[in-house]
């Protein structure tokens, strides 16, 4: 039927198509003006039309269209070469491969010892250097003139308190930090402060990273009374105004030197120097300071005569062990206790031997150790910083037998890459009460006593908003000077 109706209507017909769809119905005035013959054919093309929409080939078509623009939006993938795939490596040259220009391996280099400094600056030449300010003025003499004068006047040591601890709170509390006490005294991170022991006048010295030692006289103001003169080329990192005359300031850098700054002469004179190694810190082993005992960084110490003609260490002696700190015993001279790493010990500078055995040895540290210092009365105490974030005070009123830890104090000393290590110091006045740098905010620096009472938080909202890492008494007054990593002092006074 459907084949017939195709050869009859559509295919029969010349020149006619078949319609793409069903034709729509005539209105019954037009369907009867039709002949017989055009009502036969219209309806052969009407059933072609509907066979052909039987079979779904319009919808077969669409369907066909999407799946063929579907598979083109991917891309074809193209397979890499090998050449593609293979990786360049970087030239590297014979310098750092370690090889002579004719191909042949050179030896490997030494191991250095891990040094403290950050950067290698040249060492300034031997001898004597003029005490001479960064800035000249003639306000540098008469400062220069005044340190002079204070020193020959003050001299003499002072009597120690004896006031009662709840007096010696009283005197903390009083002790203020106004704006006139915060003076940038170096350029950057400090490593050392010491306190001139004049009655009358307030002046306070800081060694920084980069060999710069800052004079501060608060009595002259804040403009005009601080002066920088550069002794060294790294970093000082311990200050001592002589005990026998303040007219002298001693240093001690990561350069190798020691000098004494000596006002009278206006002068930087070299007392001893050390090529081969970076040395740490110092102490005076004579109480007339014609003998001082230095702590190197690879574990070294040296004794030092300053009445020698050609300054040299009488005795050099390895304590297999980082040496940051020495401090001698302040009424039985002959020991000093040395701090680094983890082991703090005791030595008797009078039985030194190559091997450095010590008298007596402090254990109980798990971290490396920033400072040890004996109470400065009788000697009887130690106090440690170490790593660990532990402060120990240990008994060694009998250096001939173990010393026993007596307090622990809690105390967070992560101080970082960034800041001066804590090292916490006794007050001169007492044998029994401390001082050490906190990282707590707001900003503050701790008093405790030997019992581990925290006695007095040294803060100012408004004028210390930074971690003082290096603190020093005055020894006689009630004066305590902070130092932080950008060259700033903070001093507080009654």
């Amino acid at each position: 039927m459907a084949a017939a109706s195709v050869g009859l209507g559509g295919a029969g017909a010349e020149g006619d198509e078949a319609p793409e769809g069903p034709l729509p119905s005539l209105r019954g005035g037009e369907a009867a003006q039709l002949s017989a013959y055009e009502r036969k054919r219209l309806k052969n093309i009407s059933e072609n039309a509907r066979f052909f929409a039987s079979l779904k080939l319009f919808e077969s078509a669409a369907r066909l269209r999407k799946m063929t623009l579907k598979r083109k939006t991917p891309g074809i993938k193209r397979v890499k070469s090998p050449k593609a795939e293979t990786k360049t490596t970087c030239r590297r040259s014979m310098r750092l491969q370690r090889i002579d220009p004719l191909g042949i391996p050179l030896p490997e280099p030494e191991a250095k010892l891990e040094s403290p400094m950050e950067e290698e600056h040249s060492r300034l030449p031997p001898g004597p250097h003029p005490m001479v300010a960064t800035v000249q003025e003639p306000k540098t003499d008469t400062f220069l003139s005044m340190w002079a004068k204070i020193s020959q006047v003050e001299g003499k040591k002072s009597e120690k308190s004896s006031c009662n601890l709840e007096s010696y709170k009283i005197h903390l509390r009083g002790m203020v930090l106004r704006e006139e006490h915060v003076a940038k005294v170096v350029k950057s991170r400090i490593y050392s402060v010491a306190v001139h022991p004049s009655e009358s006048r307030t002046l306070v010295a800081a060694g920084d990273k980069w060999g710069e030692i800052g004079l501060w006289d608060l009595d002259y103001g804040l403009e005009n009374g601080t002066h920088i003169f550069i002794p060294h080329s790294q970093a000082v990192s311990c200050l001592h105004f002589s005990p026998v005359n303040p007219a002298h300031l001693l240093s001690l850098s990561h350069d190798g030197t020691i000098r004494s700054g000596d006002v009278t002469q206006r002068i930087f004179e070299e007392i001893y120097r050390n090529e081969s190694y970076s040395l740490s810190s110092f102490d005076f082993l004579a109480s007339n300071a014609s003998t001082l005992v230095v702590g190197m960084w690879d574990g070294r110490v040296a004794i030092v005569d300053r009445r020698t003609p050609v300054p040299s260490p009488e005795i050099s002696v390895d304590l297999h062990s980082k040496t940051r700190t020495v401090h001698v015993h302040p009424i039985s001279r002959q020991y000093f206790v040395a701090a680094g790493e983890r082991n703090v010990s005791i030595y008797d500078a009078r039985h030194l031997k190559s091997k450095g055995q010590p008298v007596l040895a402090l254990s109980g540290h798990t971290k490396s150790v920033a400072s040890a210092y004996f109470s400065p009365v009788t000697g009887n105490r130690v106090v440690t910083t170490c790593a660990d974030d532990t402060l120990r005070i240990f008994g060694t009123q009998c250096l001939s037998s173990l010393a026993p830890i007596l307090t622990t104090i809690r105390h967070n000393n992560n101080t970082g890459r960034w800041l001066t290590r804590f090292r916490a110091v006794w007050d001169p006045k007492r044998d029994d009460c401390f001082v050490v740098g906190s990282m707590t905010r707001p900003r503050q620096i701790h008093a405790f006593h030997a019992t581990g009472e925290l006695l007095h938080s040294f803060l100012s909202e408004d004028y210390l908003n930074s971690v003082c890492s290096i603190n020093s008494w005055h020894p006689t007054r009630y004066i305590v000077a902070g130092g932080n990593s950008s060259g700033r002092l903070h001093v507080f006074k009654e």
